[in-house]
């Protein structure tokens, strides 16, 4: 499955409120609980921040790649949230978070979030792609850059 099948328009959030880590997990898993994604949102993030505790998700380059495996996600799915002014987010480099993707797995899905996390580290890692995913305009070019 490719990464752009995982996303609908609901899970992309062009101008993220958050401020913080949290803040910007639990936007994101929101609009993927408002998809019908997610069943039970205090479980799902319960999940994604026993990872993140394990170690940060803030991978540099002003990328944030939270995830969780949890029994309340009925489908695979990928969240985008983008914040032009960055999100405090304790990354490796020590700098803000721009381009967040949120992972959601079902606790039974063996590695299909490493799949995923390659997938998305392999497009994320060439400048070109982090510049174009900052200056889309909208959900439909979002996908488009995705699924290069």
């Amino acid at each position: 499955m490719g990464l752009k099948e995982l996303m609908t328009e609901e899970t992309i959030v062009l101008e993220l409120n958050s401020k913080s880590k949290t803040m910007g997990i639990e936007e994101l898993a929101e609009k993927m609980m408002q998809a019908g994604r997610i069943t039970d949102l205090t479980s799902y993030l319960a999940a994604v921040m026993k990872r993140e505790a394990e170690a940060t998700t803030g991978i540099g380059f002003g990328v944030g790649i939270p995830h969780g495996k949890s029994k309340a996600v009925s489908s695979p799915t990928l969240g985008f949230g983008r914040s032009k002014e960055g999100i405090s987010y304790d990354s490796m480099d020590g700098k803000p978070v721009h381009l967040l993707f949120l992972i959601a797995v079902p606790e039974n899905s063996d590695d299909e979030h490493l799949r995923i996390l390659s997938q998305l580290s392999r497009k994320l890692m060439h400048q070109d792609i982090r510049d174009r995913l900052m200056n889309a305009v909208d959900a439909e070019e979002i996908y488009s850059i995705i699924d290069e």
